[in-house]
């Protein structure tokens, strides 16, 4: 019996998890649902790019997602509210945003308030110019870091043989893009920051660049705590709120944790929406909030 079961899962008031990426070769499926085993929440706040549309095939999609898919049902079956934030890679479910069924809410962002403190929460691709400018663009690379995490799976099963260190050849690139911004604030958060502190909210969480964080940034006008719930592909990590504010987990999976074997299945077609007019509706939903 899996010993992650048999533990008291800890409570969080609420979850945030973004980017992971379902039906894609880089989604740990299986540790998405060796977290959730280990934790309660009546509120689990799905953001962005869960299911990759992008690079969605039919001929690929494992059991071990599927079982992702699963263990949220049974959630909301329990009395969890899912609240599905709609991402770029799965931006045309922005088409049944605003759609409540049961315990679960599609939109296009969140705007939560525990202990007195509202939270802004949103995917942040509408803030991602080179995304919504040359998309095109953006789309290859998603496929160029498919085929990314492919090599590096090859790489450290060849490194596990030889029996030495597994690396992140996408991280390393993150991390080199990193220092040479040195300790400067992104672009990115500082929009989604001064935005945020405009409207007065106490946090601003956001997804979309796999980039886990938490830091508190100010401006004239005043301060707000920036916070990005990274990804499920490379980082493994969740934004929890308990004990009166946001905290970020890294999570790790059980070293006896045996990963079985995946099913590929085979999945309906699905019909797809003009994206520009969902994209644009996305847009004023978030800006005006």
């Amino acid at each position: 019996m899996n010993n992650e079961k048999q533990k008291t899962p800890r409570h969080a008031d609420a979850i945030v998890l973004s980017d992971t990426h379902l039906g894609t070769f880089g989604c740990k499926a299986d540790a998405i649902v060796s977290y959730l085993n280990t934790i309660s929440t009546p509120i689990l706040i799905l953001n962005g790019d869960i299911i990759d549309i992008w690079q969605f095939s039919k001929s690929y999609f494992p059991k071990s997602h599927l079982k992702v898919i699963r263990h949220l049902l049974k959630m909301m079956e329990k009395g969890t509210h899912i609240y599905y934030i709609t991402g770029n890679h799965d931006e045309h479910f922005r088409r049944l945003a605003g759609q409540k069924i049961g315990n679960l809410s599609i939109v296009n962002k969140l705007i939560l308030e525990l202990d007195g403190k509202k939270s802004w929460i949103f995917h942040g691709d509408v803030f991602d110019v080179f995304m919504h400018y040359s998309k095109w663009l953006a789309k290859l690379g998603a496929t160029g870091y498919g085929i990314l995490t492919l090599i590096n799976r090859f790489t450290n099963a060849v490194l596990q043989l030889l029996k030495l260190k597994k690396v992140s050849l996408s991280r390393d690139i993150k991390k080199s893009i990193k220092k040479g911004k040195n300790n400067i604030t992104s672009s990115f958060e500082r929009t989604v920051s001064n935005l945020a502190i405009e409207k007065g909210y106490d946090y601003a969480i956001c997804g979309h660049i796999h980039w886990p964080e938490k830091k508190n940034i100010s401006n004239e006008q005043g301060s707000v705590c920036y916070l990005n719930s990274g990804d499920w592909v490379e980082n493994m990590t969740a934004l929890e709120y308990y004990n009166n504010d946001w905290h970020l987990h890294y999570y790790e999976m059980p070293k006896n944790n045996t990963k079985q074997a995946d099913n590929e299945l085979v999945s309906d077609d699905m019909l797809l929406p003009n994206p520009k007019i969902l994209f644009q509706t996305m847009v004023n939903d978030i800006i005006n909030s």
